[in-house]
């Protein structure tokens, strides 16, 4: 008896005790649960695209209930956290308008997002072209369109709207990214993409639909940045370009053990230089780390486009090339792989994807425009707004950005938006037919004819069996061409505007530019390089 007596007080305090440290667990894991959180991009002054399945997704605690009301039904739909928090989910969205929506999300906390537009969404990437602001930006090349300030002040509509991607390099997988949703007026559309804005306002004038753009942009940059891992991956002619970057990893090291000789030795010459009174010598480049390089491989993709990639759009419009033209034949696999990739990360192969291509400039080759040429012509529901009279020799960066986005507005414009009776590209060559001493020439998108601009047609060379190309005297005929010189009697191939910086006139009677070509496939400067 005394033994129990004894032992049922400690018996009893030792239940107490763990009961009482249950519940410090359970207060404990009560306050633990996490706050919802949305993506940036989820937020006041945001497009949503019109008639669709939109999707919204965030985070919370793992098997937290979240619920969605939006504006425009009385309904809710709820979510559940997975066990890593993520949560998703699909709403339907009515038709385009200018009512201003809001959206609320609920679970341990509530957050409303203000002032959600119905419209248009696109997601607006590539390099420098695309990010080239509508007044002169931060970066020393960022010049601004032609009379830029008389620009800027006359736009102010609050139904085209940008979120800009903020610029980010990441070797994995990013979930979330930073930037905001802004108006287009004066004080915000300054910094808005120049291509991108005249590309909504032309698409705004013809609809009356808001217009969400998307920016995420990076000059100086390649297609494979942009493009996920496992598409460079899974193909023996892309992989190189990850073998490329493996071996730029392994030279970093003693690349940067070098460089202050380097820079000691030009710091040397340039006092000789100037002791002499000649020109001094450029200063060496400090070594790039692969790992945190803009041109990397993938990291763009991972940093700029996954955060984002699950938000629902219209379509894509790109401006980019000219950081592959030196590999303009391994271009042609790399960007229709990267195009899939997009779309199958949307989950749809019918995504329109519309781009520019590569105006005149030295640096620039005509096997990268052959090779977004080739692009349309292979990969479905894409376009391609031809510039090839809106180059700069001097300057990559061509000020006249209202013409870029003009002419890829025609495109969802015929295509996209019902007025199929709009002409929305220039000449495209279709097929040669030889005719003794002459060649015949038959296009696509001919419209109402073709039109010599300015005098007779420029920019067209033949050639015979040796390969030797000598300008040409070309001819309409009809819809057609016909290509001759007296000096090549048996002519068996064709080029128009085959060089760095042509000045083509070839155009139809909408007033759009024929795209280069050239009727023979024999081996380029940048095939085989990789």
């Amino acid at each position: 008896m005394n033994r129990r007596m004894i032992f049922k007080p400690n018996g009893f305090n030792f239940i107490l005790k763990k009961l009482q440290t249950l519940a410090l667990l359970l207060l404990c894991g009560g306050m633990a649960r996490a706050d919802i959180k949305l993506p940036s991009v989820i937020a006041d002054n945001m497009v949503l695209q019109q008639r669709s399945k939109v999707n919204l997704w965030g985070w919370a605690s793992p098997g937290e209930k979240v619920s969605v009301e939006y504006s425009w039904s009385k309904s809710a739909i709820v979510a559940t956290a997975d066990k890593n928090g993520k949560w998703n989910i699909s709403i339907v969205t009515p038709a385009a308008s200018k009512t201003a929506y809001s959206l609320t999300f609920k679970g341990k906390n509530t957050i409303e997002i203000k002032n959600v537009l119905i419209g248009e969404v696109w997601l607006c990437s590539g390099q420098s072209n695309m990010k080239f602001t509508i007044a002169k930006g931060p970066a020393t090349w960022e010049t601004g369109v032609n009379d830029y300030e008389a620009e800027v002040a006359k736009i102010n509509n609050p139904y085209i709207r940008e979120y800009t991607v903020k610029e980010t390099v990441s070797d994995t997988l990013m979930n979330d990214t930073q930037g905001e949703w802004q108006e287009a007026n004066p004080g915000n559309a300054r910094l808005f993409s120049a291509v991108a804005y005249y590309y909504a306002r032309e698409i705004y004038a013809k609809t009356g639909f808001p217009i969400g753009l998307i920016a995420s942009t990076w000059g100086g940059t390649p297609a494979e940045a942009w493009t996920k891992k496992e598409v460079l991956q899974s193909d023996a002619d892309l992989n190189v370009i990850l073998s490329r970057y493996d071996n730029a990893l392994k030279s970093y090291p003693q690349e940067m053990k070098n460089y202050p000789a380097l820079l000691a030795q030009w710091q040397k010459d340039t006092a000789a230089a100037r002791l002499q009174n000649i020109k001094a010598p450029k200063a060496p480049a400090k070594p790039a780390d692969p790992m945190t390089n803009s041109k990397s491989p993938y990291k763009l993709y991972n940093g700029m486009i996954a955060p984002i990639i699950n938000y629902t759009v219209k379509g894509v419009i790109w401006y980019q090339g000219e950081s592959n033209a030196d590999h303009a034949y391994q271009y042609r696999k790399l960007f229709p792989a990267m195009i899939k990739s997009w779309r199958d990360d949307h989950h749809d192969q019918n995504l329109p994807f519309y781009f520019v291509q590569i105006s005149p400039h030295y640096t620039q080759n005509a096997e990268i425009r052959e090779a977004q040429l080739l692009t349309y012509r292979n990969v479905p529901h894409t376009g391609m707004a031809v510039t090839i009279d809106n180059g700069d020799s001097a300057n990559v960066h061509p000020r006249n950005k209202e013409l870029v986005g003009k002419r890829l507005a025609l495109w969802p414009l015929a295509h996209d938006y019902g007025f199929k009776e709009m002409p929305y590209s220039g000449p495209l060559y279709k097929a040669m037919k030889i005719e003794g001493d002459k060649i015949r020439i038959s296009f696509d998108e001919v419209g109402e004819g073709l039109v010599a601009k300015d005098g007779d047609l420029k920019e067209f060379t033949i050639a015979g069996d040796d390969h030797v190309f000598h300008g040409a005297q070309a001819k309409i005929e009809g819809n057609m061409l016909i290509v001759s010189s007296s000096l090549v009697n048996k002519p068996v191939a064709v080029r128009f505007a085959w060089r760095s910086i042509p000045y083509p006139n070839l155009y139809n009677k909408a007033g759009l530019p024929a795209s280069p070509f050239r009727t023979d496939s024999w081996p380029g400067l940048t095939e085989g390089k990789n």
